[in-house]
């Protein structure tokens, strides 16, 4: 078993993907349930309209045109908050207890007196965290593409595949830093605190920089404002908003390797 780590580290989380995976399509029909009362209430679209820019821009809805179309309603009720929240929660807490969360249970010792490469250790989780977030990623625009075919609703499944595909990168970005601190210093409340930490950080910083004139400049620099910014659901996959994510991610993983055979194991 030990040859095949990947496929026994994952199988070990083969319930908790199929739980989140179950509780995000239990998100997508509940959303999408609600889409046609909202659609018959243009009053509901009006009284968002006329809620102050500042206010939408933090809560990443600055792009909102239209609250009762497919794309404004889903954009600002799941993608532009929800969906990436509980998958970079999902992720953050995988990548942390990955290599940090066997290293405090005393169970890395055991692992590494076998004759197993270190780096393979890293690869080899890292790969079941990337193909964990792919699994929920596509049991989420599942979910959602039953309900858009089922209630007849005017949205590109393409379209929420690239959504979908967003908010999984924009997850990964703190789900890999997560996992590079649990390989350069073993703590697992330390890496999930500072993940999470800077996640908060950046989506504020994101959120704020369209209100606050001295932060615009900077937003770029927040993982958030190349997952809201191009507003996918409407536009379409940007390759340089992309590009930064998926670099970024893997600039954590490659930093991760390095760090975890170089580093004294606490056993």
């Amino acid at each position: 078993m030990l040859n095949n780590m990947f496929l026994k580290t994952l199988r070990d989380q083969r319930r908790s993907i199929l739980y989140w995976g179950i509780g995000l399509i239990g998100m997508a029909v509940m959303m999408a349930a609600f889409y046609p009362t909202i659609k018959n209430m243009p009053s509901v679209n009006a009284y968002l309209q006329e809620l102050p820019q500042n206010l939408k821009e933090l809560f990443s809805m600055g792009g909102l045109t239209d609250y009762s179309s497919p794309v404004g309603y889903f954009s600002a009720e799941l993608f532009s908050f929800m969906v990436p929240l509980l998958l970079l929660v999902f992720g953050v807490g995988f990548g942390a207890n990955a290599i940090a969360g066997d290293e405090e249970k005393g169970t890395l010792g055991f692992l590494l007196a076998n004759p197993v490469p270190r780096w393979r250790v890293v690869v080899d989780k890292f790969g079941v965290l990337l193909v964990s977030m792919l699994v929920l990623g596509m049991m989420f625009w599942a979910g959602m593409a039953v309900c858009v075919l089922g209630l007849n609703i005017d949205l590109s499944l393409l379209r929420l595949a690239e959504a979908t595909f967003g908010a999984m990168l924009v997850a990964l970005v703190f789900s890999s830093l997560a996992f590079m601190l649990g390989c350069v210093k073993g703590n697992k409340g330390m890496s999930m605190g500072i993940a999470g930490g800077l996640a908060v950080l950046t989506y504020f910083l994101n959120g704020l920089g369209g209100m606050v004139s001295a932060l615009k400049d900077y937003r770029f620099l927040s993982p958030f404002y190349h997952y809201v910014e191009p507003n996918t659901l409407a536009n379409g996959i940007s390759p340089e908003h992309v590009l930064v994510l998926i670099g970024l991610t893997v600039v954590f993983f490659a930093i991760s390797i390095p760090a975890f055979m170089r580093r004294d194991i606490a056993v």
